[in-house]
Order: C-alpha cells, then structure tokens, then sequence
C-alpha cells in the first residue's frame, strides 16, 4: 500500500482517530499536514512524529467552518508542496442527547462542524485536484449516520449528511479522476471513547459481532488505502469499520 510521494492533508488531525490516520500516512511515505482547533502542542507533537518517519510536515490552527480559512490552508500546501493529492476531512464532535432536552446551540454546533466541514474542504479541494487531473477525498462519518442512536439525533444528521454529501461529490467529479469515499467507523477507542462507562462498553462489546471496540489503526489502514492507488475504481463507496456492528 504504497503512498509514497503522495500530498496529504488531515483535519482534525491532533488527536484520536485522525492522528492514527495522520501518522499511517506519514510511515507509507506520504507528506501529511494537519488541521487543529485549539492545542498547538498536541499538534506540534504530531507534527514531528510525522517528521521523525522522514517526510514532510505541516500544522495549521484553523476553524473547521470556516470556508476562507480552508482555501487559506489547501493553498498554503499547494504552495509549498505543489499539490495535494489526498484529503481526510476527519474533524468533528459531539454534542449528545435526547432530542427533547437538546436545545438548539447543541445541534447547531454540530450540524455546522461535522458537515459543513466536509464541504468546506472538500469544495477547496476541488480546483488543485482538476489541475492535477486527480485526487482522492475521504470523509470520516460514522455507523450512526447509517443505523441512528438515541441522543445522537444530531450527530447522526450530521454523519448520514456526509454519506450523502460524499455519493454527489464523487458522481460530480469522477470525469476528473477525483474520487470521493467514506469511511464509516463504529466504537474506537480514542479519547472521546476513553470516558464511557464500563456499563456502556459492556453493552457494544455484546452489540458487536467481533466482541470489542476497534482501534484507531484499524480505521486509518482503511484510509491509507483509499488514499493509494490500490483503490482507483473505488469511488462513492461507503466502508464500515464496525467489527460488524451495523450488520
């Protein structure tokens, strides 16, 4: 699965499942930026662990929502890089509960961070990658935005928009040789899990098929190989990650 060579960019890309995908990339030889909200040194720390594997890094601090900023940061690798060959929009959050006590910041916050991300980026994306007559853009959604969850009615919205957003996007584009894909993970553990009940994990772990929650590796081998060229005839595509869960 060879990325070599290849020009990345990672939102949300500090932390959790989009560092795992972030340094993935990084060991096959990708040259990886990443996008952060607020911790420069979680960023910093990625970015020379993305270095220490010898290929080329980058960090921008910038607001997933905000439109300007992402031409501002596709632009600036473009510059210095010459293109960008694969985007992972990954940035996202939660703001769970049950629909008659969510007020309407909760779901405004993630409707407009979750989705409106992704086409953010995406739309920037699109001029350098029909320049460069391709590109490979992978969104990160969630087996909730297939099957729902109680007291994730926004989240959910947010993550089914992706899929919806990602199956246009791709039928667009795909006369340029830009594909667009989502990867779909169930429960991971990354630090956003780390805070769930041993009562809560008990009950996925009896909701999965494979019996445990995924690690973060096994999500961003899944992105490597979208990102690489092994995935070429593969485009509007939606991968579960799930261990089965969405059966």
């Amino acid at each position: 699965m060879n990325v070599k060579a290849k020009n990345c960019l990672v939102t949300g890309g500090s932390r959790g499942i989009g560092k795992s995908i972030a340094l993935t990339l990084a060991r096959l030889g990708a040259n990886v930026a990443i996008t952060y909200a607020r911790s420069s040194d979680a960023a910093n720390q990625v970015v020379k662990e993305i270095e220490e594997t010898g290929v080329k890094a980058l960090a921008f601090q910038a607001d997933a929502v905000d439109f300007k900023k992402a031409e501002e940061v596709i632009s600036e690798i473009v510059k210095q890089w010459g293109s960008l060959d694969a985007l992972v929009n990954n940035a996202g959050i939660t703001r769970d509960n049950l629909i008659l006590r969510m007020d309407e910041q909760a779901w405004d916050d993630v409707l407009t961070t979750n989705l409106k991300s992704v086409f953010n980026y995406s739309k920037a994306a699109t001029k350098p990658m029909m320049r460069a007559r391709g590109g490979s853009i992978i969104n990160i959604s969630s087996v909730v935005g297939i099957s729902g969850n109680a007291g994730q009615s926004n989240y959910a919205a947010s993550k089914a928009g992706i899929i919806g957003f990602t199956k246009s996007y791709a039928k667009e584009l795909a006369s340029r040789n830009i594909r667009a894909n989502v990867v779909a993970p169930g429960y991971i553990l990354t630090e956003m899990t780390e805070q769930l009940s041993e009562k809560v994990l008990d009950t996925i772990k009896k909701e999965t098929p494979l019996g445990r929650p995924g690690e973060p590796a096994e999500v961003s081998n899944v992105v490597a190989f979208l990102a690489s060229d092994l995935s070429s005839y593969i485009t509007g595509e939606v991968i579960r990650v799930d261990g089965g869960m969405a059966m």
